[in-house]
């Protein structure tokens, strides 16, 4: 069995905290609720089942400072998108007693049941972005429907309501099946709109995968004006094809999530990507970690539990002149923080 922890980074970050740990922090300790009045002994585990690129190293460290602010013990499991393997290290998981386990993406029909013995052995749990189908357990969502809305709008405002698509997606990842619900539904509703490939690959890395297929895509259908690829590794995939292609001044790319990579890469002059839509995905992961407290602490965060997306053009960031993410939050307040599971007594990570 492998357990990744923290990494010596975040480790040496907890030391250089400890001041404020044993000051304030040990004053918000008396003050909080069971079992957070004794943080050092509450062990919660991340299971995850995707964790190529920014977004999920983002996502992890905002696990982690949340983590850090509560005080508690966090065992990392990073299953590299092979199911089988995360239903075991959510048994893995449970075998060690963890007090509560956050499940970060994977595919229902694998996780519904690892999730229930997790519940059935006592442990709350709470899902980010994969529907396991149980009412025990919160969803902490993005709010993809929203995502693709705002962008799809963009798009729109962008090029009109007629023009040949190319569309990038994997079916069976709960967040990409949600905006392709949206995205099914801007088709209805603008049938100007004709979708003339679909594309897309999970397969390591996700981005050149997808522009190895992104590549003939383009060849076979030269009349493609705009790419929804609503995630940002999806969307650096073609990118790369349609770079390669000449066609920087030809298509417009719209995606969903973004990263400081991504920013540069909206800002390249003559830069095919047009738009994103985005929650900070640090402030998701520290989402996920309220939520799941909430949940230790005997309350209750909600069946859903959606952080709300902003949307970021190419424009945007250059009239504002934002090249990263810290940027990007110190200019759109928002972005920063969500005041989503939310309580008195908990702290959050220094800002």
């Amino acid at each position: 069995m492998k357990i990744l922890r923290r990494t010596a980074l975040a480790m040496v970050a907890s030391l250089a905290a400890s001041a404020t740990l044993a000051t304030g922090g040990a004053a918000q300790a008396q003050d909080m609720p069971a079992p957070f009045d004794n943080p050092e002994d509450v062990t919660i585990a991340l299971v995850r089942y995707l964790s190529t690129g920014d977004f999920f190293q983002s996502y992890l460290a905002g696990v982690e400072a949340q983590a850090e602010a509560l005080g508690v013990d966090l065992r990392v499991f990073d299953s590299r998108q092979d199911a089988a393997l995360q239903a075991d290290m959510v048994d893995q998981a449970i075998a060690l007693g963890v007090d509560g386990i956050i499940i970060q993406h994977g595919l229902t029909e694998s996780m519904q049941e690892a999730a229930q013995r997790a519940v059935d052995a006592g442990i709350k749990v709470v899902a980010f972005d994969v529907n396991v189908e149980n009412d025990a357990i919160p969803q902490i969502e993005q709010s993809d429907r929203d995502l693709a809305r705002l962008v799809l709008e963009q798009a729109i405002k962008d090029n009109g309501e007629e023009w040949k698509a190319g569309y990038v997606y994997v079916p069976g990842i709960a967040p990409l099946d949600r905006r392709d619900e949206t995205w099914r539904e801007f088709k209805e509703r603008y049938p100007g709109i004709d979708e003339v490939a679909q594309f897309g690959t999970l397969d390591n890395p996700i981005a050149n995968s997808n522009a190895n297929q992104a590549r003939s895509v383009l060849q076979a259908n030269p009349d493609i004006e705009v790419v929804f690829a609503p995630y940002n590794e999806f969307a650096r995939g073609v990118k790369i094809a349609v770079d390669e292609a000449g066609l920087s001044s030809d298509i417009d790319i719209y995606s969903a999530d973004v990263s400081t990579s991504d920013i540069v890469a909206m800002r390249e002059p003559d830069s095919a990507w047009a738009a994103t839509a985005a929650t900070n995905p640090a402030v998701v992961g520290e989402v996920s970690v309220r939520a799941l407290a909430i949940m230790l602490a005997g309350g209750d965060p909600g069946s859903s539990v959606i952080i709300p997306p902003t949307l970021i053009t190419q424009d945007m960031l250059n009239e504002m002149d934002i090249s990263n993410m810290e940027e990007l939050s110190s200019n759109l307040a928002q972005f920063a923080h969500a005041d989503v599971a939310m309580t008195d007594w908990m702290p959050l990570p220094p800002r």
